[in-house]
């Protein structure tokens, strides 16, 4: 199976290209360094090289993103406008050329979505990385409503507290000063008490490529965090 990653180039997009080499998928890898991926025109053109190299595409996932902080009522509009412009708008122009690759392969596909606890459990001044990141959540649910017909799958999966580009040292280090706790127990503060890797949430990633009765799914990768559960 032919296997897009947006955002290979972060730690999250990097386990997911490993995760996929073992299972045997052909990859593809577009990391923000090579594509803008909040540039529709540069998007369609990217799929239309994955094209042209590759054959077509079968499974994408769609995983750039970055997390811009700020207090809502106060967060400049720039601000606001970048963070819906690589975390909703950037999926819907990938989802968006995956399903036209799709269609006219005439095979299916799966759509996954890189999304966030934030969609869900919103966090004190992260209304500007999980507002986009709802709305994405959404995103995911109407490709899987109007595509299911064609056999194109769409699932999300929902992570936290992993250590990537968007959650750095530095703000790992805050954030757990700020609770009182030591870093190791900020990171396993969840129901079960483990830390949550990278490889985890690849690992569910790979499960939705090849879990052919479902979509419009959330898989809940956090440890367990019960103000995060979907009803």
């Amino acid at each position: 199976m032919r296997l897009l990653v947006s955002g290979a180039g972060g730690m999250l997009g990097a386990a997911v290209m490993r995760a996929g080499d073992r299972s045997g998928h052909s990859l593809v890898g577009l990391a923000r360094a090579q594509l803008d991926v909040t540039d529709a025109a540069a998007v369609r053109a990217a799929f239309n090289q994955v094209v042209e190299t590759f054959g077509g595409v079968d499974i994408v996932v769609s995983n750039a993103g970055a997390a811009w902080q700020g207090r809502i009522g106060e967060v400049e509009e720039a601000v606001l406008r970048r963070s819906f412009e690589l975390n909703f708008f950037a999926h819907q122009f990938v989802a968006q050329n995956a399903v036209r690759v799709m269609l006219a392969q005439g095979t299916g596909g799966a759509l996954l979505f890189n999304v966030s606890k934030q969609a869900v459990n919103p966090g004190v001044d992260f209304g500007p990385y999980g507002l986009p990141k709802a709305a994405t959540l959404l995103l995911a649910r109407q490709y899987a409503l109007e595509y299911g017909k064609h056999g194109i799958r769409a699932n999300a999966v929902n992570a936290d507290r992993i250590r990537s580009g968007l959650l750095t040292p530095e703000l790992i280090a805050a954030r757990a000063a700020a609770r009182g706790l030591s870093e190791r127990e900020y990171m396993a503060g969840n129901l079960l008490g483990r830390q949550v890797t990278a490889e985890d949430v690849a690992r569910a990633f790979l499960y939705h490529a090849t879990a052919l009765k479902t979509t419009a799914d959330v898989t809940t990768v956090d440890g367990g965090n019960i103000a995060a559960a979907l009803r």
